[in-house]
Formats: C-alpha cells, sequence, structure tokens
C-alpha cells in the first residue's frame, strides 16, 4: 500500500494544466459527479488531486471532446465507481458512443470529399486562368 507521503499531490492548477482544463471546468466536474473518487483536501480547504485523477480526467476530455453526452459520462463514472462486476455496463456505453463518433467521423469524410472535389474544380479553373464555367449565382 502507498504510504500517504509517497503520494504525489497536485493542486488544482496543476491539474487545469496537464488535462487543458479550466479550474472552473475541474470544479464542475466534482459538482456533477464525474470524478471517480473524491477529490482529497488540504486542512485549508484546498484540492488535492493524485496521478490517478490526473488520468481519468484525461479519458474525460476525450470522451467530452469526441461527444459523448454528459449523462453518459456520469454514468459511466458511477459504474467506474462502483468498481468490479458491472463491465459488461460499462462496454455497452462504450460501445454506443464509439458507433456514434464512428458515424460523425463518416459523415466529416464525406463531407471532406465534398469540399476536396470543389476545391480541386477552383484549383483547375485558376490554373486555366479563368473563372468561366463555374457556378456563378449572380449571371
Amino acid at each position: 500500500m502507498t504510504s500517504e507521503a509517497a503520494v504525489q499531490w497536485l493542486g488544482i492548477g496543476e491539474v487545469a494544466e496537464r488535462t487543458g482544463l479550466s479550474v472552473h471546468a475541474l470544479r464542475f466536474y466534482e459538482r456533477e459527479g464525474l470524478l471517480v473518487g473524491p477529490v482529497r483536501r488540504t486542512s485549508g480547504g484546498r484540492r488535492r488531486y493524485t496521478s490517478p485523477d490526473v488520468e481519468w480526467l484525461q479519458i474525460c476530455v476525450r470522451l467530452r471532446e469526441s461527444g459523448m453526452p454528459l449523462a453518459d459520462l456520469k454514468r459511466f463514472a458511477e459504474l467506474v465507481r462502483h468498481g468490479p462486476g458491472n463491465e459488461a455496463e460499462r462496454l455497452r456505453l462504450l460501445d454506443a458512443h464509439r458507433r456514434r463518433v464512428d458515424a460523425q467521423i463518416q459523415a466529416l469524410e464525406e463531407c471532406r470529399s465534398v469540399i476536396a472535389w470543389k476545391a480541386d474544380v477552383y484549383a483547375e479553373h485558376l490554373a486555366r486562368d479563368g473563372a468561366r464555367g463555374l457556378w456563378d449565382p449572380t449571371a
């Protein structure tokens, strides 16, 4: 077991820097129950985080950046807090989110394809030194 003295404690500013979250967002995550453990505090009331807290927050950041709904992230955190025995439900949440992300990626690839096609059309016309033949709604 790790002794209390051997744990590297991090302040909220350090955690904000490591995770890319603002101090305000870290407090929000705590209020919303998105952390897997309680945030410890100094005798003066300052928050103290550990490396596992930072690792968890980095996962949360990626899940939120990829569009995971807050309710799903809360449920996922709750399941993790409860410990072993609910891995199948955790997997269902992650699989559902992965399917949403895959759909978003496919939609973005289709958008990129249209953009690339249109950019090629403009590049071709500009290389021929003219815009004749391009769609012009004012004509």
